[in-house]
């Protein structure tokens, strides 16, 4: 428990640098994407997983990642720590996040000064606004992140999609980039701040799914494609 009072202490003050970084990057223009804000997020997770002792981080398929493409960015999700885990992979890419999330003090600052994009799943009107601008950000050659779930799986199981992530890829014609994590739900506990001893976390990048002549009626044959792909990996990763 000291220990992990100890690491809690380290994360808040991370995050306090983080928060003055993007602070001070935000006063200048150059930088409309907030491309170098985002990239604050790499050294603030390259510190969080490298200064804990409890976790244990393996992260493969980079290769896959062509950095002069945009992509739609596909997550399943297990727990927090999968925003520290999806930082690591040291990708350029927008979150669409709950909206709630950006109410939260520092860290929720830090996400509206990125131009991330908050997404109320029960109000129609947030889930359209959200929709075009995850869409003008793909226009701008800008990668979009979603955990189509909608919410962290309880079991570590992945559960059934929704489509918004998947029309938007065939409507903007862009490539999805499936990425799996497994093992993040055992860093900690649900409803718990103590960190589990020796997790291991894996974070797996599967090749991209391309969407070129695809209808926009023909969503749900690519969400339940990019579910199956991630769901077998999840099945040989499963002990």
């Amino acid at each position: 428990m000291l220990i992990s009072a100890i690491v809690w202490l380290f994360i808040g003050i991370m995050t306090v640098l983080v928060m003055i970084s993007v602070l001070l990057l935000a006063l200048f223009p150059f930088d409309r994407q907030r491309r170098a804000s985002h990239a604050v997020g790499f050294w603030w997770a390259e510190a969080i997983v490298g200064l804990n002792p409890f976790w244990n981080v393996e992260i493969s398929g980079l290769e896959h990642v062509d950095p002069r493409k945009t992509y739609v960015l596909i997550a399943n999700h297990e727990s927090m720590a999968d925003i520290v885990l999806l930082y690591k992979t040291h990708l350029q890419f927008k979150w669409v996040a709950k909206r709630s999330l950006f109410k939260v003090p520092v860290f929720g600052w830090c996400m509206s000064l990125m131009k991330y994009v908050p997404l109320s799943r029960d109000e129609h009107g947030s889930i359209k606004a959200a929709y075009f601008q995850a869409a003008r950000w793909l226009k701008d050659g800008m990668s979009v992140l979603f955990f189509p779930e909608g919410t962290r799986s309880r079991d570590g199981r992945i559960s059934q999609f929704k489509n918004g992530a998947f029309k938007l890829a065939i409507e903007e014609s862009r490539p999805i980039l499936p990425i799996y994590i497994g093992g993040s739900r055992n860093l900690i506990q649900t409803g718990s701040w103590v960190f589990n001893s020796r997790a291991v976390c894996r974070l797996k990048i599967l090749a991209p799914i391309g969407t070129t002549g695809l209808k926009p009626e023909e969503f749900s044959l690519l969400r339940d494609e990019v579910r199956e792909k991630m769901q077998n990996i999840s099945e040989k990763n499963s002990p």
